[in-house]
């Protein structure tokens, strides 16, 4: 059954900001960035669409690979909602590929404002191998990640849950400090969840 949302959400103040292709046009360093990243067509613009609870915040697609930008979102001054280009299968040219290989790399490492990553994976195929690079660089950087299991409606829910405890036994092995859920933006499951990282990165307790 869909979840019962009480709290308020601030993620439905998110507005569109600005594309860029490349380093140069990235906005200044100094404020609070979270990314969204994943393989073309794990649902990652459904994702973002449901957790600001904006239907056309993200554009989404059957055809992978049309987010060649990196697409940022305002969600209040200073916080930004960070959209990554879908990786993995996209058709496009190899030297676009390593373009955006060597641009996500120094993102995830070297932008200071970045404080969490979400990783979008489609239940039905976790951890790919581009998937498995991105955590790498996650680690190298001690970037916190967090993953989202989507279309986890497409199984039952002990078949669903079964999937989640191998994925969170790979982690705890290979990505440790990785955390995982279920996230389904047909039923809605997850969503609070999901947001409440959000919170804990956008939004951290102050320092006495």
């Amino acid at each position: 059954m869909p979840q019962t949302h009480t709290k308020p959400n601030p993620y439905r103040r998110a507005e569109f900001l600005l594309s860029v292709n490349k380093w140069s046009q990235l906005p200044s360093d100094d404020a609070i960035e979270v990314a969204f990243a994943g393989r073309s067509n794990a649902g990652k613009s459904s994702a973002i669409n449901t957790i600001t609870d904006i239907k056309s915040l993200c554009r989404t697609s059957k055809t992978p690979g049309r987010t060649q930008m990196i697409n940022y979102f305002s969600i209040a001054e200073d916080l930004h909602l960070v959209d990554l280009p879908g990786y993995g299968y996209a058709k496009v040219p190899l030297k676009v590929k390593l373009h955006w290989q060597n641009l996500l790399e120094r993102y995830l490492i070297d932008r200071l404002a970045l404080k969490g990553v979400v990783m979008i994976m489609d239940v039905r195929r976790p951890l790919t191998e581009y998937d498995c690079l991105m955590l790498q660089w996650c680690q190298k950087a001690q970037m916190p990640a967090h993953i989202l299991l989507t279309k986890a409606d497409k199984f039952k829910r002990g078949a669903a849950q079964n999937i989640l405890l191998k994925v969170r036994q790979t982690l705890n092995s290979d990505y440790p400090g990785t955390t995982v859920q279920l996230f389904s933006a047909l039923k809605k499951t997850g969503v609070d969840e999901a947001r409440e990282k959000l919170d804990q990165w956008f939004y951290p307790p102050k320092e006495d």
